[in-house]
């Protein structure tokens, strides 16, 4: 739950956000759970039965796209992303409220970028096939995709949460 919200308070609104975000982790934890199990049978397909499998980098990169740009996005939700804050802080309320809005904006922009270029990257290589294992080559960028355009619903919402803030009396 991000740091705005109180159980008794939520909003419809800020609950299906907290929903989406606890999806996002979710899937997370399983792809970094599945990433453990192919590697851990990588290690024994290799070195105890002596046939390595050729699926397991595949998947393994992919399991570990997913799990970063998931637990990424998720991150911009909760607002545990890597931040100025400190110049935000140190500032006066109205630049604090314009760098606070600015914040969510940059990270909107990034995220839009990730999920154009990820989705363009994924339609481009969807007819080859990885050697290996019976994916697109360009399933990887599927996630980072997604992760984008999450990333750009919870900036945007940051914004609205941020523009919808009182100003304080001082900032009058």
């Amino acid at each position: 739950m991000s740091e705005e919200s109180t159980p008794s308070a939520a909003t419809p609104l800020q609950r299906g956000m907290d929903l989406l975000s606890n999806a996002a982790i979710g899937i997370a934890v399983v792809a970094l759970l599945g990433l453990v199990a192919v590697q851990g049978w990588q290690v024994i397909a290799r070195y105890v039965i002596n046939d390595s499998p050729s699926w397991t980098e595949p998947v393994t990169v992919l399991l570990l796209t997913t799990a970063m740009s998931l637990g990424a996005a998720s991150g911009v939700h909760t607002h545990r992303h890597f931040g100025f804050f400190l110049l935000a802080d140190a500032a006066g309320p109205r630049l604090k409220r314009l760098l606070h809005a600015l914040s969510p904006l940059v990270i909107a922009a990034i995220g839009a970028v990730m999920a154009y270029w990820g989705a363009v990257l994924l339609l481009d290589g969807l007819d080859i096939r990885i050697a290996g294992a019976p994916m697109p080559q360009s399933i990887g960028y599927l996630p980072l995709s997604i992760g984008g355009v999450l990333m750009v619903v919870f900036a945007v919402y940051r914004l609205l949460l941020v523009l919808r803030a009182p100003l304080t009396d001082e900032a009058r």
